[in-house]
């Protein structure tokens, strides 16, 4: 394919999702056409079929994108096969795209997401290797709802201070486990 259709073709699928994300600021997913999204970006309807089935497959792909874009955050690491426990890079990276994060819970795809590289070995040390996933479970919805929330307040605090709120979260634990230790 020639260079210069792969780019037409990319710069469609960008205009076509950024409408898609504009939208869904103010409507809720099955509220959305494909002509509205066509309207709101000018661009034709076979231009929008051509690259997704439906409105949903438009989410999906937009789901997609973006836990792709958060693994790349992360890929050296995943390539070593370590966790730095580096929040304050996620954190940045939300702060910075806002609009997707919100589209991202919006669209409920954060109750499906499963954390792949929580630090199973910090987790065993704070629980004593006792109930590892309900830890995990709970983590995950706790981080979800912080992020949430940060959103929802238009993310006022700084990426560093986000990253202390879960720093000390570990910290209380980890200071808990010890005092109950000389009980």
């Amino acid at each position: 394919m020639n260079t210069k259709n792969n780019r037409r073709r990319r710069e469609s699928v960008e205009r076509i999702e950024k409408a898609f994300i504009e939208l869904l600021q103010s409507k809720e997913l099955n509220e959305i056409t494909v002509s509205n999204i066509c309207k709101l970006c000018d661009l034709n309807r076979s231009t929008f079929y051509a690259n997704y089935i439906d409105i949903y497959d438009l989410a999906e792909k937009v789901r997609t994108h973006l836990e792709e874009e958060v693994n790349r955050l992360y890929e050296a690491e995943q390539q070593q096969k370590f966790n730095s426990n580096d929040y304050l890079r996620l954190f940045r990276h939300i702060k910075e795209n806002q609009l997707f994060y919100r589209t991202y819970f919006k669209l409920g795809y954060d109750n499906q997401f499963k954390l792949k590289y929580y630090d199973i070995h910090q987790a065993k040390r704070h629980f004593d290797n006792q109930h590892i996933e309900y830890h995990i479970e709970f983590f995950r919805s706790g981080f979800n709802a912080m992020v949430k929330k940060w959103l929802k307040g238009g993310c006022q605090e700084t990426p560093e201070e986000m990253e202390e709120i879960i720093r000390s979260e570990y910290q209380g634990r980890s200071e808990l486990l010890e005092q109950d230790k000389t009980l």
